[in-house]
C-alpha cells in the first residue's frame, strides 16, 4: 500500500508537473483540439521564443510545488477583486472632477501671496526699519515739496514783481540749512537735548513776547506772529514754540516719573499745563488760532503717554473743546471761516473762495493730474497755493496718484515715529519721541482737513512740503532727532555696527581664521 501510494504519490506529482510545463511552455490549448496540434503549436512557439523555451522549464519546475498544495480557486478571487475596484475608484473622480480646476494650480497665487506675506513682516520687523522710514520719508516728502513749490510759486512771484525762482530759492535754501540741522540733532546726545530744554523753552517765550512789541513784530495775513529779520527773511517764534514745549514736556515728565510722582494728578498736570497754557497765551495774541490748535495736540500726546487717567483726559479735553469755541465765536473771521465748511457758493464778499477753490483743483486732478507745472488755479484763482493750499496743486497736477504718494510718506513718517516711541525704554526718548508725531500728525490732519473743507482755514502750512522756512527749519531737527531716537535701540545699534566696512573685514578674518582651526591639516608626507 505503501508503494502503491509512493508510485500513485509520483505519477500525481509528474502529471502536475508536466502540466505545469504545459501551461508555462505552451500556448492555451484550442477548445476541441488534438494533441498533434497542441504539439506542433508549442513548438512554433518554442522556435519564436528563442532561449526563452529553456528558461521556462526551472520556472514552471519551481512554482509547481506551491500550486499543488493550495488550489487555484483562493488565488482567482483576488485578482477579481483586485480588478474590479480599481475601475470603480478610477471612475468616481472623473466624474467628481469633471471641469473643476485641479487644487495645485488654485495652491499656486495662495503660496506667492503668502511668501510676500512673510517677506514683508520679516522686512517690516528688522531693527532698522523706523530709522529708514524716518529718514527716506521725510528727505522724500522734503524732495517734492520742493518741486511742488517750484511749480506752485512762480506765478505768485512774478505777481509780486520778482523773479519767478524768487520763493523756490528761498525754500531751498531752508531746506539746506534744515538739513544740517537734521545731521546735528541725529548726532546729539540724550543727555545734551534734556540739558537744553528749559533754556530752549524760555528763549522761546521770550521770542514770542517780542513778536507783540511795536517796530519788532510784523504782522502778516491778519496775524502778528513774526519778527523782521532784516531784508526779505522773518522768523516765526510760533513755530519754534512747538519744539520747546516737546523738549521741555518730556524732560519733566521723564523726571517725575523716574521719582515715581505720576501717580498722583498734581504732579501729572502741575507744572506741564500751565507752561503749556502760557505758550498757547503768548500765540493766541497774535492771532494764530492753528499753531494753538497744534500745541494742545502735543500736550494731549504727553498726558496721554504719561497715563493720564481717562477721566482727567476727558475733563481736559472738555474744557480745551469749551475755551476753543468760545474763542471762534468770539472772531468774526473765525466765524466766517467756520460757515464755509460745506459751502457751494463762494458767499458774500468771496469769503469761501479760497476753500471752494481748493476743491476745485483737487477734483479737476483726475487719476493722473494735469501734469506738473500745467495747474489753472494757480493763475490768480487760489490764494496761497505754494503755503497752505499746496497739496491742492499738487492733486491738480499729479492727480489722485500724486495725492496717494503724500499721504503714504507722511502715514510712514507716523508710524516710524509710534513704533520708536513704543519700542524705547527712555522715559525722555518715549515722551519726546511721541509729542513729535503728534505735532507732526495734528499739522497734517488739520492743513488737509482745511483743503479738503472738512475743516476750518486755520493756515497752518504742511511739514516739510509747504514754502516757509521758519516752519520748515524746527521741522527737520525735529525729524532728526526721530532719526537719533531710532538708532538708539540696541537692535538698531547693533545693525549699524554690523555694516560698517572696517567690522565687516574684523568678522570676515575672524570668521577665517575659525574655519582654519577646524580644517585638520595632513601630515607632511601624505599629499
Amino acid at each position: 500500500m505503501t508503494a502503491d501510494k509512493r508510485r500513485g504519490g509520483g505519477s500525481a506529482g509528474a502529471g502536475v508537473r508536466s502540466s505545469a510545463s504545459g501551461r508555462a511552455g505552451q500556448a492555451p490549448r484550442p477548445a476541441g483540439g488534438s494533441r498533434a496540434t497542441a504539439q506542433s503549436t508549442a513548438k512554433a512557439g518554442a522556435r519564436s521564443t528563442g532561449a526563452a523555451g529553456p528558461a521556462a522549464k526551472p520556472t514552471a519546475k519551481s512554482a509547481a510545488k506551491p500550486t499543488a498544495k493550495s488550489p487555484a480557486k483562493p488565488t482567482a478571487k483576488p485578482r477579481a477583486k483586485s480588478t474590479a475596484k480599481p475601475r470603480v475608484s478610477t471612475a468616481k473622480p472623473a466624474a467628481n472632477t469633471a471641469g473643476a480646476t485641479p487644487p495645485a494650480v488654485l495652491a499656486r497665487p495662495l503660496d506667492g501671496i503668502r511668501r510676500l506675506r512673510n517677506r514683508a513682516r520679516r522686512a517690516w520687523d528688522r531693527p532698522l526699519t523706523a530709522y529708514y522710514l524716518v529718514l527716506g520719508g521725510s528727505l522724500l516728502i522734503t524732495l517734492l515739496g520742493l518741486v511742488m513749490v517750484f511749480s506752485s510759486s512762480q506765478i505768485e512771484a512774478l505777481r509780486d514783481n520778482l523773479p519767478a525762482t524768487y520763493y523756490f530759492r528761498k525754500q531751498l535754501l531752508a531746506a539746506a540749512i534744515g538739513t544740517v540741522l537734521l545731521l546735528i540733532a541725529s548726532r546729539m546726545p540724550v543727555k545734551l537735548l534734556r540739558a537744553l530744554a528749559y533754556p530752549v523753552l524760555a528763549v522761546s517765550i521770550v521770542l514770542l513776547g517780542l513778536v507783540q512789541v511795536p517796530g519788532i513784530g510784523v504782522k502778516v495775513n491778519g496775524s502778528t506772529n513774526w519778527i523782521q529779520l532784516g531784508g526779505s527773511f522773518q522768523l516765526q517764534p510760533s513755530e519754534f514754540a512747538k519744539l520747546a514745549l516737546v523738549l521741555w514736556g518730556a524732560d519733566l515728565l521723564a523726571r517725575k516719573g523716574d521719582r515715581q510722582l505720576l501717580r498722583h494728578w498734581k504732579h501729572l498736570l502741575v507744572p506741564l499745563v500751565p507752561g503749556a497754557l502760557l505758550v498757547c497765551a503768548l500765540v493766541l495774541l497774535g492771532g494764530d488760532m492753528g499753531t494753538v490748535m497744534i500745541l494742545v495736540a502735543i500736550l494731549f500726546g504727553l498726558l496721554w503717554i504719561a497715563g493720564a487717567p481717562t477721566r482727567m483726559f476727558i475733563t481736559v479735553l472738555s474744557v480745551s473743546a469749551v475755551v476753543g469755541a468760545a474763542l471762534i465765536m468770539s472772531a468774526p473771521h473765525r466765524m466766517q471761516r467756520v460757515a464755509c465748511l460745506g459751502a457751494t457758493e463762494p458767499g458774500p464778499g468771496d469769503a469761501c473762495w479760497q476753500a471752494l477753490h481748493g476743491i476745485y483743483a483737487l477734483a479737476s486732478g483726475g487719476w493722473f493730474g494735469s501734469g506738473l507745472g500745467a495747474s489753472v488755479e494757480k493763475w490768480g484763482e487760489l490764494p496761497e497755493p505754494h503755503t497752505d493750499f499746496i497739496f491742492a496743486i499738487t492733486g491738480e497736477e499729479l492727480g489722485l496718484a500724486g495725492t496717494l504718494s503724500v499721504l503714504t510718506l507722511f502715514a510712514a513718517l507716523g508710524y516710524a515715529g509710534i513704533r520708536v516711541a513704543g519700542r524705547t525704554e527712555d522715559p525722555f526718548v518715549r515722551y519726546a519721541a511721541g509729542g513729535v508725531t503728534c505735532w507732526l500728525m495734528a499739522q497734517v490732519v488739520i492743513n488737509l482737513g482745511a483743503v479738503l473743507g472738512l475743516l476750518p482755514i486755520a493756515g497752518v502750512p504742511l511739514p516739510l512740503f509747504s514754502y516757509g522756512g521758519s516752519a520748515l527749519l524746527p521741522t527737520m531737527f525735529a525729524v532728526g532727532l526721530l532719526i537719533a531716537f531710532a538708532r538708539s535701540d540696541p537692535a538698531a545699534r547693533a545693525a549699524l555696527a554690523m555694516r560698517q566696512p572696517g567690522v565687516q573685514k574684523t568678522l570676515a578674518g575672524v570668521r577665517g581664521k575659525s574655519m582654519r582651526r577646524r580644517v585638520k591639516r595632513p601630515p607632511s608626507g601624505e599629499r
